[in-house]
């Protein structure tokens, strides 16, 4: 580590000052305009159709359903090993 300019002859690291990055300073924007700004980007959203939403919402449901059942059913059959393993 010596060799790559790390550590001195000691071990010690070798501290060096980063250089200030000259950034450009950008005027910030007001609040109204990133409002309009964000109401523009909102209106390149492609907003689904309310019966695509219906069926997102019924995929989702039964998903949820579908995982908890088998959750459960995971819960009751270790529960019942465990039971089954120590004679209670």
């Amino acid at each position: 580590m010596q060799r790559q300019g790390e550590v001195d002859a000691d071990g010690e690291p070798i501290r060096q000052r980063r250089q200030q990055q000259n950034r450009p300073t950008e005027e910030r924007a007001g609040f109204t305009q990133f409002v309009r700004e964000v109401r523009a980007e909102l209106r390149k959203v492609a907003w689904p159709s309310r019966s695509e939403t219906g069926n997102y919402t019924a995929v989702v449901i039964i998903t949820i359903l579908v995982i908890t059942a088998i959750v459960a059913g995971l819960d009751w059959v270790f529960s019942q090993s465990v039971l089954e393993l120590f004679d209670v």
